[in-house]
């Protein structure tokens, strides 16, 4: 059974914006607490990584800025020593853009990752959605 251990980030996100939570449950027991609300920011003057379709639409083209956003501030954390493990669950979308912007520091620090939509979902519902990966 894998175990998140106390004191690890859980970032729920979608394309639109992303929930950190912490586990505050002891051993097996995962108990989350919202830390922080975390939105889009300067879409227009930031872009996103790589190159993109021209087909995209404007919509499209803010949920990828955002993926590298929250990937740039999940990296910046991990080199600043800011948690020691994670959790990070998003929309296959979201997920699929931010793993190749995730820095070995990050992915090092990765102890489950959840290829779920969660972010308007309520705390016990994921808290449900992590007991059900073990």
């Amino acid at each position: 059974m894998k175990k998140i251990p106390t004191g690890a980030w859980v970032v729920v996100a979608d394309g639109t914006g992303a929930r950190l939570l912490r586990n505050v449950g002891k051993g097996l027991h995962v108990s989350l607490e919202q830390v922080k609300l975390v939105g889009p920011k300067d879409l227009a003057n930031d872009g996103p990584a790589g190159r993109q379709p021209p087909e995209r639409s404007i919509a499209e083209i803010d949920e990828a800025t955002f993926a590298k956003q929250l990937a740039q501030r999940l990296n910046a954390a991990a080199l600043k020593n800011e948690y020691s493990h994670l959790v990070l669950a998003a929309d296959p979308q979201t997920l699929g853009q931010m793993r190749p912007l995730l820095h070995e520091e990050t992915t090092k620090r990765m102890v489950e990752e959840l290829n779920k939509s969660l972010f308007h979902a309520p705390l016990q519902e994921i808290e449900r959605a992590l007991k059900a990966t073990w």
